[in-house]
């Protein structure tokens, strides 16, 4: 066989009779590495829908075989058509439990940033006041919700302090460590430049502490979700302010099993995309200089 009936791309990577196949590899391990990356990216995206449809599959089987009635357990087939049947009531709710959320979380980001700077630049400050974000932590917010809500006389806000309390820990605690992670070599060399404090933590101490506070981020935005969820339910307010929560509890007292599962189904669905969003923005931010984000290249 001739040279010219054998692909460009396969001259290049045959390996040489003494083994010198230095310009062969990197060939080779592009191909690799670019059709590995493509097979792993469709497990991603194919493997959880698969395992998804065959649990729905299964869940519907076993409610028509066994004629479970639909008001204990609906099958998913049920809970669809209801969902889109009253997809008006229950997408302003899910808005609703969502600004809470958002909102929430915003705040955890701001108030929990800014008190980690100032706890990693005043080691005094942190000793005295991180004990108690400890405290407001471990205290259950199911214990603590009623009485912020017979306080606060705005319900929403009340709403959003508990969720706020929920979602403040992991961006706090999270952005504390990753800024005490900054290379000491590095902190070294920058005092011997004579850096300023500021100059420090803009350039060194942030950065480092950047992957920390985005995995603390991707947890704090489901805790937000959570904490506004329960503090629904405490406070089940009805109205057209109303949350997921109090649609779940008005549905279980009118015994409308399937609306229950179809909102329920609306919180778990926003708290994955949720996580789908700050996990996208985590990667965009990271992706071109963190060793978490940044694809091997064998």
């Amino acid at each position: 066989m001739t040279d010219t009936l054998v692909p460009a791309p396969l001259r290049q990577a045959a390996p040489l009779a003494d083994g010198t196949d230095a310009e062969a590899r990197p060939v080779f391990a592009e191909q690799r590495r670019w059709l590995g990356l493509t097979a792993t990216g469709w497990q991603k995206i194919l493997a959880p829908i698969a395992i998804g449809l065959i649990v729905l599959a299964l869940w519907e089987f076993i409610v028509r075989q066994a004629g479970i009635p639909y008001y204990i357990l609906p099958g998913p087939l049920r809970i669809f058509t209801t969902l889109i049947a009253d997809w008006g009531t229950l997408s302003g709710s899910l808005w609703i439990t969502l600004q809470i959320t958002g909102l929430a979380l915003l705040a955890a980001v701001l108030v929990g940033g800014a008190l980690s700077i100032l706890f990693t630049q005043s080691k005094w400050l942190e000793y005295s006041l991180f004990p108690y974000a400890i405290v407001l932590q471990v205290t259950p917010i199911v214990a603590i919700a009623p009485l912020i809500i017979i306080w606060v006389n705005d319900t929403l806000l009340s709403l959003l302090i508990c969720a706020w309390i929920v979602a403040f820990f992991p961006i706090l605690s999270n952005t504390i460590l990753g800024l005490n992670s900054a290379d000491h070599n590095l902190i070294n060399l920058f005092q011997l430049y004579g850096a300023s404090r500021w100059q420090m933590l803009r350039y060194l101490r942030l950065p480092a502490a950047l992957p920390y506070f985005l995995g603390g981020l991707r947890i704090s935005g489901g805790l937000a979700l959570i904490g506004a969820v329960v503090a629904e339910f405490v406070a089940g307010s009805g109205g057209t302010a109303s949350g997921l929560a109090f649609r779940i509890l008005e549905a279980g007292y009118q015994l409308k099993i399937p609306r229950m599962f179809a909102a329920l189904a609306m919180v778990s669905g926003a708290g994955i995309v949720i996580f789908l969003v700050l996990s996208l923005i985590s990667h965009l931010l990271l992706r071109r200089w963190h060793e978490s984000a940044i694809r091997r290249e064998n």
